[in-house]
């Protein structure tokens, strides 16, 4: 059974920083590229982030250029979303979500594309 976890949601001071976790199991990450995806009430889920199942590629919303960083360890089945630079608008429900993309580069945008997803996890942020 695939399973994606994600944890480390919270609440952020402006312009502070924060890492969420996305823990998967039941698959091998370099079979499926990992995306990031954000919700606001009231709002249509976000892309944000994605990683290729090489783990070689990522790929950023432009809301994120530069404040955000996707990574991997594929020791510990974990994907890692990296916040810096937080802003209000960024105070929502992030869900880690998995596309089978077996040892490839690519970096899918959008959320249809995705099979499996996680329950979310919180992030608020504080002026």
């Amino acid at each position: 059974q695939l399973l994606l976890v994600e944890s480390g949601g919270g609440s952020v001071q402006y312009g502070g920083s924060l890492r969420l976790s996305c823990a998967v199991s039941g698959f091998a990450l370099d079979a499926y590229a990992i995306g990031w995806f954000r919700q606001a009430p009231g709002k249509k889920r976000e892309w944000v982030a994605c990683i290729s199942s090489s783990g070689g590629h990522t790929n950023y919303a432009d809301s994120g250029k530069g404040r955000f960083t996707i990574s991997r360890d594929g020791s510990k089945n974990m994907v890692y979303l990296q916040m810096n630079s937080r802003k209000p608008e960024d105070k929502e429900v992030y869900y880690c979500a998995a596309d089978r993309q077996y040892q490839n580069d690519n970096v899918p945008m959008t959320e249809y594309a995705y099979d499996y997803w996680g329950q979310g996890t919180q992030v608020t942020v504080s002026s």
